[in-house]
């Protein structure tokens, strides 16, 4: 006979914006990159399929062992995830599906589809990113691309991450912009959307955005007191975690940075708590522990 149920046999909803009406499979996956307490931080080693070897990436196995312990995720394209990642890795996977074009190119929004649902099926992806260029020469086409994601992706449950990008347009970096893109993500059906952080009114990109805003890096930032402050700034104006790359792996001490930010993120620490850890980390010699 059943005995009585309890508050433990409920299943709780994620705690995200948009999830009571998503079904099973997508909140399931999607608890995989969002921590209860509502939070995450993604790592991003997807710059080379525009970049090439970055700096600091030209291992990318090397360079993400000692840091995948403190990551939610993985931001990663098929063909380093095949080459360099262990397959036995817990760390769910964010696969990149977009691109086509490079630094050396006419322009970097020209970007096409370059994985299908079934390559996304095989490697086991937890989620996808798509970038889109609003505001360029190649919106509609990228925007094309993000709506044909979702199209692929809905029947299986896949969550979409668009990623509002801006190649080397860096002035159109603000609170207007930014909101724009966003918002115009989720009407497409972006499950999360990973942005750039606006200095000023961040929390109107937040606040218009009815699906899920994670903080995108950018170029890497002069210090990294910098970085600190920006993300503690942008997770109390609304973005659920951070996506961050080259201000974590190219830092001096990119465990102690790795560290520092997860601090923030998953632990509530106040950017000075977070510098008083970076500086022990990389002061005693245990930032790569």
């Amino acid at each position: 006979m059943c005995g009585p149920s309890t508050t433990n046999d409920v299943a709780h909803d994620l705690p995200i914006k948009g999830a009571r009406h998503l079904s099973w499979g997508m909140k399931n996956r999607l608890s995989k990159l969002i921590r209860p307490d509502g939070r995450c931080f993604y790592l991003p080693i997807d710059h080379g399929y525009f970049l090439g070897p970055t700096r600091c990436l030209e291992r990318p196995a090397e360079t993400i062992e000692p840091l995948l312990p403190w990551a939610d995720a993985l931001f990663v394209t098929r063909g380093v995830l095949r080459a360099t990642v262990p397959p036995a890795i817990t760390v769910p996977i964010i696969l990149r599906v977009s691109g086509g074009t490079s630094i050396t190119g006419h322009d970097l929004a020209d970007e096409t589809l370059v994985a299908s649902v079934d390559e996304i099926l095989r490697v086991n992806a937890s989620a996808v990113g798509v970038s889109i260029f609003v505001g360029s020469e190649y919106e509609k086409q990228t925007l094309e691309n993000l709506a044909d994601m979702v199209d692929l992706c809905e029947p299986y449950d896949i969550p979409v991450m668009a990623v509002t990008a801006v190649g080397k347009e860096l002035e159109k970096r603000t609170a207007k912009y930014l909101a724009l893109s966003c918002r115009i993500a989720a009407e497409l059906g972006a499950k999360v959307v990973k942005t750039y952080y606006a200095a000023e009114d961040f929390d109107r990109v937040t606040d218009g955005c009815p699906v899920p805003v994670v903080m995108a890096g950018g170029p890497k930032c002069t210090t990294q007191r910098e970085v600190l402050d920006f993300v503690h700034d942008g997770l109390h104006k609304g973005a659920i975690g951070v996506n961050l790359g080259r201000n974590v792996w190219q830092d001096p001490y990119p465990v102690a940075m790795m560290r520092s930010l997860h601090g923030l993120v998953h632990e509530d620490l106040t950017p000075d708590q977070a510098s008083a850890l970076y500086s022990e980390l990389s002061q005693t010699g245990t930032a790569g522990a």
